[in-house]
């Protein structure tokens, strides 16, 4: 399908819908100050033509118990296409692994872990250096806090003219 040509208020529905996925029709309706019939068809469209890829719920895992979050910096031994891809193949199959990151800069990947602690993210580590997938180094950061996680993009900024 041909992409669509978004307006202010397509921009607008993906904002709401991106901040409360589960919003009803007609509160999302109000929201973009669109009639409910036609805020349907626009929702119905965006998923269509693939601008709304799925609808997830957010996990409060504090309440399931303690994890740590790791970002590890890696470089590989080789930049050839096929290492890159070799890579990327292996660790897509870590479930740990919930971001991975092709970067410029001092380094060729940033991955994203979520394990139970530290011993669990050394295991992690361990076999994924078994695997023997080209890392030629990498560096673990363990996150302490994190004072801002926005799960939403500032759509109106990035994509219109307006402030």
């Amino acid at each position: 399908m041909a992409a669509l040509k978004l307006d202010r208020i397509d921009l607008n529905i993906l904002s709401q819908l991106q901040r409360n996925g589960r919003i009803t029709n007609i509160d999302l309706a109000k929201a973009v100050a669109l009639s409910p019939s036609p805020c349907l068809l626009r929702v119905k469209r965006l998923e269509e033509a693939g601008y709304i890829v799925s609808y997830n719920a957010r996990i409060d895992l504090a309440k399931l118990g303690e994890t740590i979050t790791v970002f590890t910096e890696v470089t590989l031994n080789d930049h050839h296409r096929e290492d890159f891809i070799k890579f990327e193949a292996s660790i897509r199959t870590i479930d740990e692994v919930v971001e991975c990151h092709l970067v410029s800069g001092g380094y060729d990947y940033l991955l994203k872990f979520l394990t139970r602690g530290v011993s669990h993210y050394q295991s992690v580590i361990e076999d994924i250096l078994e695997r023997d997938i080209g890392i030629a180094k990498y560096f673990s950061y363990i996150v302490i806090k994190s004072p801002i996680e926005k799960l939403h993009y500032p759509l109106a900024k990035l994509f219109t003219t307006e402030r």
